[in-house]
């Protein structure tokens, strides 16, 4: 149903990326239930930009396609793997 989603100003839609750790640090295996979602997406979708109080356009800065690391308990739910975060959430973009 969100596949096509086309987000607004600057918002941005993000698939999350699989954490593969499934272990602690001490070799207790973590069960999936008990797991924390990741904080690195890749962009599927991005909004038109922020409006300055002028009117001018501010355009965003990352791009469908990047890698991003963002807040942790940063923006909403869109399905089971989509996120819709504010540009402003995102905390970098991981080089490829």
């Amino acid at each position: 149903m969100f596949e096509k989603l086309q987000p607004l100003y600057d918002r941005i839609v993000v698939s999350r990326l699989e954490e593969v750790e499934e272990k602690s640090p001490a070799g207790i295996i973590i069960p999936d239930t008990a797991k924390e979602k990741g904080q690195l997406g890749k962009v599927v979708a991005v909004g038109g930009g922020r409006r300055r109080d002028d009117g001018t356009l501010i355009p965003l800065q990352v791009k469908i396609g990047d890698t991003v690391f963002f807040a942790k308990y940063a923006g909403t739910d869109a399905g089971k793997e989509l996120l819709i975060l504010r540009e402003d959430d995102v905390l970098g973009v991981i080089p490829e």
